[in-house]
């Protein structure tokens, strides 16, 4: 019974990989002529870009490429592969171990598997082998190791690594003399040749520039404040015609008590504005005391017209106390005058 079973699984493992392979292949095929007609719509374009001037676009554009075509050609070896493998089938179930002469087609198409994802039946492929050899030749085509026969063509093709200037820069002179384009490739190739670390630390231009506008400001250390010399703060005019508009009794709790202005901490030697700006030059010393002085006359008008609006409120709130208290007094005449009125008429 054990023989049995095993040559039923043998012959149903094997129906199965020849499925996935004539899948494979198929697929690759059309990948293959659909990536075709796209490398040569990008060729296109990158040949108007240089002959528009957009070279910097077209560097950019050229890696696209020849990523494109890695994969164009790691689909090709693949499928040459996929044919190999298809074709000595009958060999693959006959032997337990992996072949020699089918080691490295193996081998690829299991390396391959992960990083193709317009290939799932490469995936399939990889689990019937993984049940047929083992979780351990698996891991050593996926992971390279020293006793794995990977095609080196596959691997390089399918890295991930970027491409190099002289690949870059001779694809696109490849593309220039294909579409007869007259293209002065030394502005590319000054900038290929630039190191990493020259492209991190910026050209030399931009650094002088840069240099250059940093140096005036260091001259003057004095720093002003623009609240202080610009926009000087006036507390008291805002407060008081604020306080003014609201009406007499909010006048009468915002005035302070009287008392004279010049001893109210306003002399401009005691004004804390001037104390910021003893390092001022003459021309700003001036500008800075004629602003003080008309800060400090402002407030003392403000002072003066506050205390004649407290002492209107005063006055007002006077007449509207004796007015209040004579309307007593009437009512009382009224009422005296009708008991008068009253006790006549019962006399009669």
């Amino acid at each position: 019974m054990s023989l049995l079973n095993s040559l039923f699984n043998r012959g149903l493992l094997g129906a199965k990989c020849k499925t996935c392979l004539n899948l494979a292949i198929s697929r690759i095929k059309l990948l293959r002529n659909k990536r075709e007609v796209q490398l040569k719509k990008m060729r296109q374009e990158i040949a108007q870009f240089l002959q528009t001037g957009q070279e910097a676009i077209a560097r950019i554009r050229v890696e696209h490429i020849i990523r494109e075509q890695n994969i164009l050609a790691a689909y090709e070896i693949l499928e040459l592969f996929c044919e190999f493998v298809l074709a000595r089938v009958p060999i693959l179930e006959s032997q337990r171990e992996c072949p020699t002469e089918l080691q490295e087609a193996i081998a690829s198409i299991i390396f391959a598997a992960p990083r193709c994802s317009d290939l799932p039946e490469l995936v399939q492929i990889r689990n019937l082998f993984t049940t047929k050899y083992g979780k351990e030749f698996i891991l050593a085509a996926s992971e390279l190791r020293p006793d794995s026969s990977v095609n080196r063509a596959v691997i390089e093709k399918l890295s991930v690594k970027a491409p190099l200037a002289n690949e870059k820069l001779r694809l696109l002179k490849e593309i220039a003399n294909e579409y007869n384009l007259e293209w002065d490739s030394s502005s590319t190739e000054e900038e290929f040749s630039k190191k990493h670390e020259d492209l991190l630390d910026g050209s030399p231009k931009v650094c002088s520039r840069a240099s250059d506008s940093q140096a005036p400001a260091t001259e003057n250390p004095v720093s002003i404040s623009p609240v202080m010399v610009g926009n000087p703060v006036r507390p008291t005019n805002q407060n008081v015609g604020i306080q003014q508009v609201q009406g007499p009794t909010s006048v009468a709790q915002a005035v302070p008590p009287r008392s004279n202005p010049s001893s109210a901490g306003l002399d401009r030697t005691e004004c804390p504005i001037t104390d910021h700006r003893s390092g001022l030059q003459g021309g700003q010393k001036t500008e800075i005391s004629s602003s003080t002085s008309d800060v400090l006359e402002r407030a003392r008008a403000a002072i003066a017209s506050a205390e004649r609006a407290s002492a209107a409120a005063r006055a007002a709130a006077e007449l509207v106390n004796v007015r209040v208290g004579r309307q007593p007094q009437n009512c009382s005449l009224s009422s005296s005058q009708a008991d008068g009125s009253r006790s006549f008429t019962n006399g009669r």
